[in-house]
């Protein structure tokens, strides 16, 4: 494969896995959280308004969108637009040339993603992107950077509990 495709081609798998994704924040944190339990996705992240956030994958995806690869529709949603995004024909016959190997466990993993809202990815997501602290300090630091959200224990702990649950089954 094209070397410069690849991670293209990568995020266009995903979506394909994952089916349709709505909001773009959505498909950031999906890929976020599976890079962090070891698919092959090599966007770089930073953390960001929303949580872990890709400049890369932005790029990424308005390129694919601009090749025909991937449709965005927008819907207007009162004072914001929500995104959504699907594979086109054109992206699934690129698709199909190059073959590509699916991880074990990838599609589960994407298609359990995209069902879960957008507010308990960006949870999830920043607790994976503070988890080298301890728990205790990662909670602390949630309930700082993500103050405006007011994540509950609970919300926390189901958090926690997910995280595990999909590590557990991609062993």
């Amino acid at each position: 494969m094209n070397w410069m495709l690849q991670d293209h081609a990568r995020v266009l798998q995903a979506i394909r896995l994952a089916g349709e994704i709505n909001g773009r924040k959505k498909l950031q944190k999906m890929i976020y959280i599976a890079k962090q339990l070891s698919f092959p996705f090599d966007e770089k992240f930073q953390f960001h308004f929303y949580g872990p956030y890709s400049e890369e994958l932005t790029v990424r995806v308005e390129e694919l969108v601009n090749m025909g690869f991937l449709e965005e529709t927008v819907q207007k949603r009162g004072n914001y637009s929500q995104y959504q995004y699907r594979l086109t024909e054109a992206g699934e016959n690129f698709l199909q040339t190059l073959n590509l190997t699916t991880p074990p466990h990838l599609e589960k993993c994407l298609q359990d993603l995209n069902e879960r809202s957008s507010r308990f990815l960006e949870l999830v997501s920043t607790i994976l992107f503070f988890q080298e602290l301890g728990k205790a300090e990662v909670i602390e630091k949630v309930r700082t950077v993500k103050a405006r959200q007011n994540y509950t224990d609970e919300e926390i702990e189901a958090a926690y509990r997910y995280i595990d649950s999909l590590k557990r089954r991609l062993q």
